[in-house]
């Protein structure tokens, strides 16, 4: 089969859980199938520079522009439209696809998310569609206004979910296939459609067991980790709030104890983070796997966002005991104290933080436990082997109704 698979993020570097994700989706396709990759090029990408994308994609295309500078929210023109932001279409992608499907007879177009999704429904009625999404938007949204109690903020948010959800109910019937993350998210977007079409699959997050394995590096004492860009709105909020409420208190038991931040940090308000000692900043790193492996614990202190946690896999692959919030864990199918550590609240996060800190035999449980099952249900190769299943099984129903 012939794939046009359209990301908004360029795979390389792999330096965030979309990338991650899209690249072994890619990969995966590319085992069986031809896929042409079209992505817009912006940040770390370098397309230029050879990779490993370009040795399995049969062609690569990218637009060197950042799309979500091209999206100006806070506008009232942008609050009343009936349309979410990230969903309108740039031109320059909608120019550079609609020459791609003209020039060739595609069999599946994959949106690798609904910022994509405008234009992989460009291509003709008998190509299969497919809607390749981290999480439930909607869900998030809803979840977003739920939790917030100032008059103003919870209209300004429910009206955000709303349009989401409005949105997604014209949208969503326009693919042959969506899939999602998780049986949470899977359930969000059944809710929005009308029946049972287009079949919602879940295809988990995943991680490369194989790249990453137990012992590259020695655990350094006292050493914590969060691996997640403070760029992202939620990993800025759980830095702050394992700064401001958990480490203080690991740090009356275990004074040297300190936290290592990974991932980009332009244009991040530094100045906002707790003022103190035991952070360590160490911006993007070419191998994050070295800085998981060196903590004694990855802390996960995640309050929002939605999908699952690719850092939580990362860690668990790489032997790094887990502590998180029950958000920081959604989604995965781990069991509390066999798998990591859950704390719904700063004194239950710091003592589990504690208790990894000073207790080996407990580490090297849970290192155990926790690689052992992503092994078993979150390895790369399995997931996207499901994945390729599933679009193939689309494309055959398709043909098939078409005669």
């Amino acid at each position: 089969m012939k794939i046009l698979y359209l990301t908004c993020w360029y795979p390389e570097p792999q330096d965030n859980g979309y990338k991650q994700r899209a690249f072994a989706l890619a990969r995966a396709l590319a085992e069986k199938h031809a896929v042409t990759l079209v992505s817009f090029a912006f940040a770390t990408a370098r397309p230029d520079e050879a990779g490993e994308l370009a040795s399995f994609c049969r062609a690569v295309k990218v637009v060197p522009l950042d799309p979500y500078a091209r999206h100006h929210p806070g506008t009232l023109r942008t609050f009343l439209a009936a349309r979410p932001l990230v969903s309108r279409p740039i031109a320059e992608m909608r120019a550079l696809v609609a020459r791609l499907l003209q020039a060739e007879a595609f069999d599946a177009v994959i949106a690798g998310n609904e910022m994509m999704a405008s234009y992989a429904m460009q291509a003709p009625p008998h190509v299969v569609k497919v809607l390749e999404e981290q999480n439930s938007l909607a869900r998030w949204l809803y979840e977003r206004y739920a939790d917030t109690s100032r008059p103003a903020a919870r209209l300004r948010r429910w009206l955000s979910w709303q349009k989401q959800r409005q949105y997604e109910a014209r949208t969503f019937p326009r693919f042959d296939l969506i899939t999602m993350v998780s049986t949470a998210d899977q359930r969000a977007t059944q809710a929005v459609l009308r029946d049972d079409r287009p079949p919602v699959v879940v295809v988990p997050n995943g991680v490369d067991c194989a790249h990453r394995r137990p012992g590259l590096a020695e655990a350094l004492p006292d050493c914590l980790v969060y691996n997640g860009s403070l760029t992202y709105a939620p990993n800025f909020d759980a830095v702050h709030y394992f700064l401001r409420e958990v480490l203080p208190l690991v740090r009356q038991q275990r004074p040297d104890a300190y936290l290592v931040v990974t991932g980009a940090l332009t244009g991040v308000n530094l100045a906002a983070l707790p003022v103190g000692a035991g952070l360590a900043l160490t911006g993007l790193v070419e191998d994050v796997r070295l800085p998981v492996a060196q903590a004694m614990a990855c802390v996960v202190a995640l309050r929002d966002g939605g999908g699952t946690r690719l850092k939580v896999l990362e860690a668990m692959a790489l032997g790094t005991p887990v502590v998180a919030t029950p958000k920081g864990a959604a989604g995965l199918e781990v069991v509390d104290g066999e798998h990591l550590l859950l704390a719904a609240d700063p004194p239950t996060f710091a003592r589990h933080t504690l208790s990894l800190l000073q207790d080996p035999a407990r580490r090297t449980r849970l290192a155990m436990r926790a690689r052992r099952l992503v092994e078993e249900r979150y390895d790369w190769r399995a997931i996207g082997a499901r994945f390729v299943e599933a679009v193939e099984r689309s494309v055959t129903a398709k043909a098939r109704s078409a005669r």
